[in-house]
């Protein structure tokens, strides 16, 4: 077996590990990129990219076969910048392979001995089905497979109601399927009830059928014809089935033990420099267990490119990690939800609201649905939630405030264009400061001397 050697191996060409590979390699290391599927992982291929691309495509009218000519499309269009053609051409070494460890710096692909100094793991997660009776027998779509059917469902049930679950309502719904969606807990369980609330009446207008604290006990049947059987017993019939019910590490077959790598059934585990427990090898992104999205790998490939490359000790942050829902209205969240910011400063903690119903935009466009919400804490926002239109857009600021531990002043003193749905954060900003200004006794006798002195 022929033994090559390298600075870094990335096993896993998703976000982070082509994230890693493109930063090393442009700053002068020796990298070799292993991937056993498509570049580009799950985002490109059956995640983010085709799962907004068809949101759009709903959104925007067409019927079933345009929409899914504008999925391939657009992943067709985003390729090549994840292609093996564009990494090789940056000097990376890309081998089409399974990896596994054969030792605490070495893996094998392909007959191959790669050993290296660094070792990224970043092989992403697979869709988790759920312990239900009968499942295993029942044709079943995930992220995986939904976005390749040839027809239309007559009706889509969904189980699991996070976010792939009713992105997917919203598109199907909107392409004319009829939709049921069953969550055992409750919906988009994570974020806040207020805001989620607006995202649940709007897809409960357009038809979308969702059924809270229903957990499914049963699935029998086949194509065309699939039964779900709830705790209390009632019985719900569908033509095609989507399991949205999370996902679980992608480590099988990687030999973990053989690097001294632990890993449980929540991925493998990282310290705060994202080192494994073998300290040569790092891993990133949802193999981790951690916030699953696309975002969360590239910034974690940041991380630990200053820790391989420079000897810097960089740690990952994750009170700045905003993420979206692309329903419409949109819902973004970043830092603390209000809950949460409660549960942590009580008292202390202060609610800054603003609604889109109160922004002229809104009002011109009709997109009035929704609102702001921030929380702070000792003048500085700890937490934001958006629930309106381009709510995904819009957490950016507040993303940016958090990562850098502005003030809310700072938010209160942006000019923004006139009128956008940025005013906004202006506005939210203006609501925390007003009663420190207008209802402040001492600012007035300020104000009133000051106007007795003034020529």
């Amino acid at each position: 077996m022929s033994v090559t050697k390298t600075d870094i191996c990335v096993i896993g060409a998703g976000s982070g590990g082509l994230s890693v590979a493109a930063g090393a390699v442009q700053m002068g290391a020796r990298v070799v990129l292993i991937e056993a599927g498509e570049m580009g992982g799950d985002c490109l291929n059956t995640g983010c990219v085709p799962s907004k691309a068809l949101l759009h495509a709903a959104c925007a009218g067409m019927d079933w076969q345009d929409a899914h000519d504008h999925v391939r499309a657009t992943i067709a269009a985003i390729a090549p910048h994840d292609s093996v053609e564009r990494f090789e051409g940056l000097g990376v070494r890309v081998i089409k392979g399974f990896a596994r460890f054969t030792g605490p710096r070495e893996v094998a692909v392909n007959g191959e001995t790669i050993r290296a100094r660094r070792i990224v793991i970043a092989t992403g997660s697979r869709p988790r089905l759920p312990a239900i009776a009968g499942l295993e027998d029942v044709p079943c779509l995930t992220n995986e497979t939904i976005f390749a059917l040839a027809e239309r469902p007559e009706h889509l049930l969904i189980l699991g109601a996070g976010a792939v679950g009713l992105e997917m309502a919203e598109a199907h719904r909107r392409l004319g399927c009829e939709v049921t969606v069953l969550e055992a807990a409750r919906a988009m369980g994570r974020d806040d009830p207020e805001a989620v609330a607006v995202v649940l009446a709007a897809l409960r207008a357009r038809g979308v059928r969702i059924e809270e604290d229903m957990p499914v006990v049963r699935a029998q049947g086949g194509d065309g014809r699939i039964t779900l059987t709830t705790a209390d017993g009632a019985r719900i019939t569908g033509s095609h089935l989507l399991v949205a019910t999370g996902r679980a590490p992608a480590i099988e077959g990687l030999d973990l033990d053989k690097a001294g790598v632990e890993a449980g059934s929540g991925g493998i585990v990282v310290d705060t420099r994202l080192r494994s427990t073998n300290r040569r090898i790092h891993a990133i992104g949802d193999v981790t267990g951690g916030a699953q999205f696309t975002h969360v790998a590239g910034y974690q490939a940041g991380v630990i490119i200053r820790a391989m490359l420079f000897g810097l000790p960089a740690k990952a942050r994750a009170d700045h990690i905003p993420h979206a829902l692309y329903t419409a209205p949109e819902l973004a969240q970043v830092g603390l939800t209000e809950a949460e910011a409660r549960a942590r400063y009580g008292d202390g903690v202060e609610i800054a609201r603003a609604a889109f119903s109160g922004n002229d935009r809104a009002v011109a466009t009709g997109e009035t649905a929704g609102f702001l919400k921030v929380m702070v804490h000792k003048g500085r926002p700890v937490g934001a939630t958006l629930v309106g239109a381009g709510a995904g857009e819009q957490i950016a600021l507040w993303a940016l405030a958090l990562s850098g531990r502005q003030k809310l002043s700072a938010i209160a003193g942006i000019v923004v264009p006139y009128p956008t749905m940025a005013e906004i954060s202006k506005r939210a900003a203006g609501v925390y400061f007003a009663p420190r200004l207008f209802d402040n006794k001492t600012v007035k006798r300020v104000v009133r001397a000051v106007q007795t002195i003034l020529p």
